[in-house]
């Protein structure tokens, strides 16, 4: 899974990335501070491998991973080629979903790109260029199934979506906002529209109106409003106490978030919105050589599952045994669950769930 953050310029998003993925990118107080993307690749947290490895004692865990892709700021006119113009609007073209960072929080001392903050305008100047970008490529698909539609009756569904999208775009309204029948978000999705993407609005927020209650700050609800709106997610985050954890280890992290009087870092959070976000969901392998958690769609079969650890697993599919977490951890070995007959035999037509222990079972 590849997540881009993009935002205006200096509202925090090269710092948010350091904070997630400690990479160390290049974070300053003035525009265009990142020119080139950087790319982070980050172990996403998973407590069930923690409980796997104790009761295993493998060679080695391997977490599932995310990519998190830090992309350049955008300016009004960037559909035009204005400041990194098309070089950003391609990168955005190669993520599977975007998080927005938005800046919600007052500071004198740190320069906005407009001179104020305003969440509800940044997001729309975004959006619209966005919008800009793909009403160019509508266009020309339009044009093309126009032209292929004198020899081609069969063009003429995908045209009418087109047109009814492109119609929308003009009234400001992005591409994953517009109702759609699944047969016409199928059609839609051959065309690589970036309003389309889905998106988390990360609210980039002081440490004092992180800790105060959201319900009254202005921002966050306006960022909220919008986000309900187009069927989007929502984050309130502060980059800065982020950027705090990330120089911490586990103990010392896990003390400063109780003293804080929060759960989770941001990072997880971020990783569980974007999995619901992208429908996907993971299953678990465990012994003695390694645990390890898969990620994969949710509604994937057995044998596309087994796919994911080796084509060969799928191509010689015979079954796969099959434990929830849940189950495995309270017989507290998969010996003990065998004894009560927890360990189920599914065949092709079994559809993964979250959380499932697996040992796949092929011949090639």
């Amino acid at each position: 899974m590849k997540l881009g953050i993009v935002g205006l310029p200096n509202v925090g998003k090269s710092t948010l990335f350091n904070a997630l993925t400690n990479a160390g990118a290049q974070s300053a107080n003035y525009a265009f501070c990142t020119i080139e993307p950087n790319v982070g690749i980050v172990p996403v947290p998973d407590e069930r491998l923690t409980r796997l490895a104790e009761m295993y004692n493998p060679h080695k865990v391997t977490p599932a991973t995310i990519e998190f892709v830090d992309i350049a700021g955008l300016v009004k006119g960037a559909s035009k080629g204005e400041g990194l113009g098309n070089k950003f609007l391609s990168h955005i073209r190669e993520v599977d979903a975007v998080i927005h960072v938005v800046r919600c929080f007052e500071d004198d001392n740190i320069i906005h790109v407009d001179g104020s903050v305003d969440p509800q305008r940044d997001i729309e100047t975004i959006n619209l260029e966005l919008i800009l970008s793909d009403a160019e490529i509508l266009d020309r698909r339009i044009d093309r199934d126009t032209k292929a539609l004198k020899g081609d009756k069969s063009v003429a569904k995908s045209l009418e979506v087109f047109k009814k999208v492109r119609a929308e775009l003009d009234n400001g309204v992005c591409a994953r906002a517009i109702p759609l029948t699944d047969e016409e978000k199928e059609i839609l999705s051959t065309v690589p529209l970036l309003t389309a993407k889905p998106v988390i609005y990360a609210c980039n927020m002081s440490e004092q109106d992180f800790a105060d209650n959201l319900e009254n700050n202005k921002y966050y609800k306006a960022v909220e409003k919008i986000a309900e709106a187009e069927g989007s997610q929502v984050l309130p985050i502060c980059a800065e106490f982020e950027a705090q954890l990330a120089d911490l280890d586990k103990e010392e992290r896990e003390i400063f978030l109780n003293d804080a009087g929060i759960k989770s870092g941001g990072l997880d959070l971020l990783i569980q919105k974007s999995y619901a976000l992208l429908g996907l969901i993971s299953f678990l392998t465990a012994g003695e050589q390694e645990v390890r958690a898969w990620t994969i769609k949710k509604g994937t079969k057995a044998p596309q599952a087994a796919g994911k650890i080796h084509s060969d697993f799928e191509r010689g599919f015979i079954r796969a045994e099959v434990i929830s977490y849940e189950e495995l951890i309270e017989c507290g070995s998969m010996a003990a669950a065998k004894e009560k007959g927890l360990i189920r035999l599914e065949g092709k037509d079994y559809v993964m769930q979250d959380g499932d222990v697996v040992l796949f079972r092929f011949n090639v």
